[in-house]
C-alpha cells in the first residue's frame, strides 16, 4: 500500500468568548449528551461519521477498550439528532490544566450539508467551555483544542475557523493510503 502525504491542522480557543455560534438549523434538529456510557453506540456513531473519511484507529478497539474510555470522567458524547434520528456527534475528552480536547466531530454522511454541523460544533465547543460545571473535580476550562486533516470533510477546516478556531499547528506525515472502510459497503454514494 503507498504512503500519501496527510496534512493535520491544530486549532484552538484560548477564552469562551472566541466562541462564534451558528444559527440552528431549520426543522426539528436536537443535540442531546448521550449520558449512559454505550460502546455500542459510540462505535456505531464513530464508525458511522468517520467510515467515509477514513477513521480508522478506534476500529480495533475491544469492548472494554471503548467502556474504559468511555468511562473516564469528563468524557462526553454529545449526539445531534435529526427529527429523532442520530445524524452526528461531538466527544470532548478533558486534558491536564484546563484543556479539553474535541477529539471527534463530525456527520452521519446523509445528514451533510443541511447545517447541522455549524450548530452541533457550536454546541459542542460551548459544552467544552463549561465542561467542569457537570464534572466536580475537573479544572475549569481554559483552552478548547481540536486538530482536522487534509482526509476529511472538504468544508471541515472554514467550518472550524467560522466557530472562532485559530490555527496553532500544522505538520504533514507520509501515512499509509487506506481505502475508506465505510460502516458498511454502499453505505451512502459517494
Amino acid at each position: 500500500m503507498p504512503n500519501i502525504p496527510v496534512t493535520t491542522w491544530s486549532l484552538e480557543q484560548t477564552a469562551p468568548t472566541d466562541l462564534l455560534p451558528a444559527a440552528a438549523p431549520d426543522g426539528d434538529v436536537r443535540i442531546v449528551r448521550a449520558e449512559v456510557p454505550s460502546p455500542e453506540f459510540s462505535r456505531f456513531l464513530y464508525a458511522s461519521v468517520g467510515g467515509d473519511i477514513r477513521w480508522i484507529d478506534r476500529l480495533g478497539w475491544t469492548y472494554a477498550q471503548w467502556e474504559e474510555h468511555l468511562n473516564r470522567p469528563g468524557v462526553e458524547t454529545w449526539v445531534a439528532y435529526d427529527r429523532g434520528t442520530p445524524a452526528g456527534y461531538v466527544e470532548l475528552e478533558p486534558q491536564d490544566d484546563g484543556v479539553v480536547e474535541i477529539v471527534y466531530f463530525g456527520l452521519i454522511p446523509g445528514f451533510r450539508g443541511r447545517r447541522i454541523g455549524g450548530h452541533l460544533l457550536s454546541y459542542g465547543a460551548a459544552r467544552a467551555w463549561d465542561l467542569a460545571d457537570r464534572w466536580p473535580g475537573l479544572t475549569d476550562t481554559k483552552r478548547v483544542w481540536l486538530h482536522t486533516c487534509s482526509l476529511d470533510g472538504e468544508h471541515a477546516m472554514a467550518n472550524y475557523q467560522r466557530r472562532g478556531f485559530t490555527l496553532f499547528d500544522t505538520k504533514v506525515e507520509e501515512q499509509p493510503q487506506v481505502t475508506a472502510p465505510g460502516p458498511w459497503p454502499g453505505a451512502h454514494p459517494a
